[in-house]
C-alpha cells in the first residue's frame, strides 16, 4: 500500500497543477466574458470576432443589431460574435 501512494503521489501532484494553471484561468476568463455578454446595452461600442468595430442600435436575446462604418451600415449577428467591448456607455453615478 504504501508503494502505492508514492507513486501515486506524483501524479496527483502534476494533475494539481495542471488544473491551477490551465483550467482554473481558463474557467475564470470565461465567466468574465459571459457576465461581459449579458451586461451589454444599447449604445455600446464593440469589436466582433471578425474585426469589425460598431456600435449597438438594437439588442435582443439572442441577437444584435451592430452600426459599423462611414455609411452607417447595419449588420445583424449573434451575440457570440463579440470578441470585446471597446467603449462601455459610463453611466452617471446616482447618490
Amino acid at each position: 500500500m504504501d508503494q502505492f501512494l508514492t507513486q501515486l503521489l506524483p501524479w496527483l501532484v502534476v494533475m494539481v497543477i495542471f488544473y491551477l494553471l490551465m483550467i482554473m484561468p481558463e474557467q475564470r476568463k470565461q465567466k468574465k466574458f459571459k457576465s461581459m455578454i449579458e451586461s451589454l446595452k444599447v449604445g455600446d461600442e464593440v469589436l466582433t470576432r471578425s474585426g469589425i468595430y460598431g456600435k449597438i442600435v438594437n439588442l435582443q436575446d439572442d441577437y444584435f443589431i451592430l452600426e459599423s462604418g462611414a455609411e452607417k451600415t447595419r449588420l445583424k449577428m449573434t451575440r457570440g460574435a463579440i470578441a470585446n467591448l471597446v467603449n462601455p456607455t459610463i453611466e452617471p453615478e446616482k447618490k
